[in-house]
């Protein structure tokens, strides 16, 4: 009995720290559909934060790349002051970027609802 409590408190911790985590993100970052994403980007600095190869093999037309693995180490590439428009392949790790960048001071952040995997705008690759 006593291991049915045990299983049931870690299920529960799991479930706030999973309510705790969206609300922050959702303060973080404006998700936005691929419409609204077309709509902005291009007066914005667009970042991928996929692996290079990832990047390499296929990217939104105008975008940058930056590694969601190397962003603690190159946000300061980025302008604080201008829109920062960020995605991924299915849009976790962008929104997890985004709450990195929300802490240095990043204040217009955006993402892809559904990232890359969903894109069906101009793409470039290598």
């Amino acid at each position: 009995m006593n291991t049915l409590y045990v299983i049931l408190g870690v299920v529960v911790l799991i479930i706030i720290y999973m309510v705790i985590t969206m609300s922050r993100l959702s303060k973080a970052v404006d998700p936005l559909t691929q419409e609204e994403f077309i709509e902005g980007y291009r007066k914005a600095q667009l970042i991928d934060v996929r692996e290079q190869k990832d990047f390499e093999a296929g990217h939104i037309l105008g975008a940058r790349n930056i590694p969601y693995s190397q962003l603690r180490q190159r946000y300061k590439e980025m302008r604080p002051d201008l829109p920062v428009y960020l995605y991924d392949q299915n849009g976790s790790k962008s929104a997890r970027a985004a709450l990195f960048l929300k802490k240095k001071d990043y204040e217009k952040l955006y993402h892809l609802q559904g990232g890359f995997r969903q894109w069906t705008g101009k793409i470039k690759s290598k």
